[in-house]
């Protein structure tokens, strides 16, 4: 069986004068066990190979792609590429980028993970519920207790002289925690990811799920008010997972970003910064290069509330005057790259999550939010989301709330931070962020 770079360059032997082409070749192993009173509910293991050729001819597009080719096959991409690009519309932004030498990330493959076998996943899928219904007493079961993991290579080759590969570990767990009294039930949500099984701290993860779902017992809802709110990490994220499409170059290129035609002003308070990162260290989506061979490198897009820039491919690059961020992403090597981020992050503050609290003085807690995605509008950025929290009296968390809404616009939200803890963290989709103060919101009962 042929490596990754070599059906690369397989491909790209089919190149003829005057085409511009790239192939792009992944493969990946992933296991997945779930876990339910105290036995293995699903075990689950699947594997994906192959590579997907993108021709560019006179400006126009075409794309081919093949599960697990031969070399023989991977070469035939290319005329079928060529045939599509016949029928697409020209664009001058339809343009691979050039060489440019690309840091290495070793640490993001670890020999010990890719080798670990069923039996130790499988144990550590049924020690993470046993732990995460023995941390609360209204703790007894859980809805779903996931571990997983991915042994993931990448290789990518263009007529240009782009030339990479690379390969990754990851592994993760997530619980759902059911808390119940007096017929109540109540869910709490946790989430960890690392490069190998030794470093994910799974036994946190079962605490602090069954802690969320606990706290919530005997809710009530909220009067209507406006007062300040402190978002612990995971609502936050949700919120920036709305504004990462605000902040790609493609969504503001097409006008629905509302960030377009802003660089330069202020969007937020002072003290936010929005960071992209794709080579940082402990990030869960970093990676030498990008999807199109662009090394990826730290962008900043929210500097002390000023809006900097967008991300960018080399498409949205190419149409704005501008360079690649780094920041191309597919879904695999059946489509053709888009604008993603990387490790997309609120930048930490100086202060710890209970300080925050403090300076909050009396307000709502909310750690869950619904609805962000469906309720958010990413052009004018006004929301109105489920939420269930707490209380907080005299800067300490109270009485449980649930049923309550919470509406704002995200520049209003942005402008209105008040205080960022030191407790980033990231969560599924490579974003991150900690605990937030926003100064005053609308909130009410649902």
């Amino acid at each position: 069986m042929a490596d990754l770079q070599e059906l690369a360059s397989a491909a790209l032997a089919g190149a003829a004068d005057g085409e511009a082409v790239e192939a792009y070749a992944s493969e990946a192993r992933r296991t997945q066990v779930k876990a339910r009173r105290e036995e293995v509910e699903s075990l689950s293991q699947s594997e994906t190979r192959g590579v997907g050729v993108r021709v560019i001819v006179d400006g126009r597009l075409g794309y081919a792609w093949a599960a697990d080719p031969t070399e023989e096959e991977a070469r035939g991409l290319v005329a079928a590429a060529r045939e599509g690009a016949q029928h697409a519309g020209e664009d001058e932004a339809n343009v691979l980028p050039e060489p440019a030498p690309a840091e290495p990330l070793p640490d993001l493959f670890r020999e010990a993970q890719a080798a670990l076998g069923p039996e130790r996943k499988v144990a550590l899928a049924l020690d993470l519920e046993r732990a995460s219904v023995s941390e609360h007493p209204e703790v007894g079961k859980v809805e779903e207790v996931i571990y997983g993991d991915a042994v993931s290579r990448v290789a990518l080759a263009s007529t240009t002289g782009v030339s990479g590969e690379y390969a990754r570990t990851d592994c993760w767990c997530v619980v759902i925690a059911l808390a119940e009294r007096d017929g109540e039930t109540q869910t709490g949500f946790s989430f960890a990811s690392a490069r190998e099984l030794d470093e994910l701290d799974w036994r946190a993860t079962a605490a602090e799920a069954a802690l969320r779902g606990a706290r919530l017992l005997g809710g009530r809802k909220p009067e209507s008010e406006h007062l300040p709110v402190v978002l612990d990490p995971w609502a936050v994220t949700s919120f920036l997972g709305v504004l990462a499409g605000a902040l790609s170059a493609e969504e503001a290129q097409k006008g629905r970003s509302l960030f377009a035609d802003r660089v330069g002003e202020q969007v937020g308070a002072p003290s936010v910064s929005v960071v992209d990162d794709g080579r940082l260290a402990d990030g869960p989506a970093s990676a030498p290069f990008d999807d199109e061979g662009v090394p990826t490198g730290r962008t900043p897009l929210i500097d002390a509330g000023v809006l900097r820039g967008f991300l960018h491919n080399t498409a949205t690059a190419a149409r704005a005057g501008a360079v690649s961020t780094g920041n191309a992403g597919r879904a695999g090597y059946r489509g053709v790259p888009g604008v993603s981020p990387t490790n997309l992050f609120l930048a930490a503050g100086p202060d710890d999550a209970e300080a925050v609290l403090r300076a909050a003085g009396r307000g709502v807690y909310v750690q869950d939010v619904t609805g962000v995605h469906s309720g958010a509008n990413p052009v004018s950025g006004e929301f109105s989301v489920g939420a269930s929290g707490l209380r907080i009296e005299d800067g300490r968390l109270g009485e449980p709330l649930r049923e309550m809404t919470i509406a704002s616009t995200l520049l209003g939200m942005l402008s209105g931070i008040a205080a960022i803890g030191s407790d980033l963290r990231f969560f599924p989709g490579g974003v991150g962020a900690p605990t937030v103060l926003v100064g005053e919101m609308s909130v009410a009962g649902a």
